[in-house]
């Protein structure tokens, strides 16, 4: 474990964010940046905004840097490490032009066969951009945070299990899979470490611009959700964490491996354990479709938590469900509306935390331990109404996660890495 100050650094879907912490994981320095454009130049100058803004006198103890990025969020750059394109970001699904490709070399049922997955976004930039670089030795795929980790450290071509996860790497036996590497792919695939790994030191140049002493190590990251999940400090199956945002997602520690793409539910590797999750289209964005932040606090003071709502809903925005119910036309549920708004609220909270119950009983089915604590993230962490209604559903302790921020999970993964073979196997 680092005994200096360690640096978590979050790119996530709204912003950038630093976290700087010590060895006992208390917080030195936060900080924020909003407004995040799509442009490799904005990436890289947020990033040394962030190490800017830091105060010099922690600057100058920080000992380890570890990066995430949003998943499946990608570029391509030349042999120095210069862009060749714009990126493509984690939500974007041009490779629904590919997904058929997809599905012809990737096992059935497979994480990598969605429109959004690293692996359809390089088969994407094959078809457009492929003869380009048939006779380029060296045009590297990378994430996000492979790219500005290499900013920070200078050795191109290198990421982590769980980024390259969607990108099609096998987990479980380290390597990527021959179904793969038997592509004629036009790009370098990045080599593959376990998060947390060493990489290299912090470039000189750039140790000199931010006052960052000489051996201040810049380790392998992690994505988004991933960091969240390390912030809330769940170690053991069975704990597990739920994502209140405007979506509801679930991740549980498993002893086990778990997929069914069908569900969306796919697992990252954590160290010796798994984290097996899915997510539901259900969540805060239907509650904002009906009620502003101030109606919902006043209103979830008016309801008692350990009265069960007679009102059975399924809110969606719109049609069609992922996990736990796969239905691509399943129509929400919204009626009857009570003449009381705290007696809608509460049929609303009631129900999603039903689909929640629902949810966690699914990944049990599917291998994962019965369920022992659940630690909650996201703006609806902060409703002690839902958090009782959910604890009286789930039948387990909830409570607010202690860290919630990804830049926080990022720090800890900077500080003390993962436990985790490091034979992994390369292409």
């Amino acid at each position: 474990m680092i005994s200096g100050n360690c640096l978590g650094i979050d790119f996530g879907t709204s912003g950038a964010r630093a976290i700087v912490i010590n060895h006992e994981g208390e917080i030195q320095a936060r900080i924020s940046l909003s407004s995040l454009e799509v442009s490799t130049t904005a990436w890289r100058t947020a990033l040394f905004t962030l190490l800017q803004n830091i105060p010099i006198s922690i600057r100058k103890g920080i000992q380890s840097i570890a990066i995430n990025g949003t998943s499946s969020s990608v570029l391509i750059c030349d042999s120095v490490g210069h862009p060749l394109d714009a990126p493509i970001l984690y939500n974007d699904d041009r490779g629904q032009a590919v997904v058929n490709q997809v599905k012809a070399i990737a096992p059935a049922h497979h994480t990598v066969v969605s429109a959004t997955s690293s692996l359809a976004k390089l088969l994407w930039w094959k078809q457009q951009r492929g003869q380009e670089y048939q006779t380029e030795m060296h045009v590297f795929f990378l994430h996000q945070a492979d790219w500005l980790s290499f900013l920070l450290h200078g050795r191109l071509g290198i990421s982590d299990y769980h980024n390259a996860l969607k990108l099609g790497y096998d987990v479980e036996q380290l390597r990527y899979p021959d179904w793969l590497l038997n592509q004629s792919l036009p790009f370098q695939l990045p080599q593959v470490l376990a998060p947390g790994t060493p990489i290299a030191l912090v470039q000189p140049p750039i140790a000199s611009q931010f006052g960052l002493p000489s051996d201040c190590v810049v380790c392998a990251g992690t994505t988004d959700s991933i960091a969240a999940f390390l912030a809330s400090g769940a170690q053991t199956p069975g704990e597990a964490v739920t994502s209140l945002g405007s979506t509801l997602v679930l991740k549980i520690l498993s002893q086990t491996q778990i997929e069914d793409a069908r569900y969306g539910i796919y697992s990252h590797r954590l160290g010796n354990l798994w984290l097996a999750g899915g997510a539901s289209n259900t969540g805060g964005a239907v509650l904002r479709q009906f009620f502003s932040d101030t109606d919902l606090q006043i209103l979830s003071a008016q309801i008692q938590p350990n009265q069960p709502s007679p009102f059975i809903y399924y809110p969606l925005l719109k049609p069609g469900e992922r996990f736990p119910i796969h239905d691509a036309n399943l129509q929400p549920c919204l009626e009857p509306r009570p003449a009381s708004d705290a007696d809608f609220l509460h049929g609303l909270l009631e129900s999603m935390a039903r689909i929640e119950a629902q949810g966690y009983q699914q990944l049990q089915t599917l291998g994962a331990p019965p369920l022992k604590q659940v630690y909650t993230a996201g703006g609806g962490a902060q409703n002690q109404t839902w958090t009782a209604i959910r604890a009286r559903l789930l039948q387990v302790p909830v409570c607010a996660s202690p860290q919630t921020e990804a830049a926080y999970g990022s720090a800890i993964l900077a500080r003390s890495g993962i436990v985790a073979p490091t034979d992994a196997k390369q292409p």
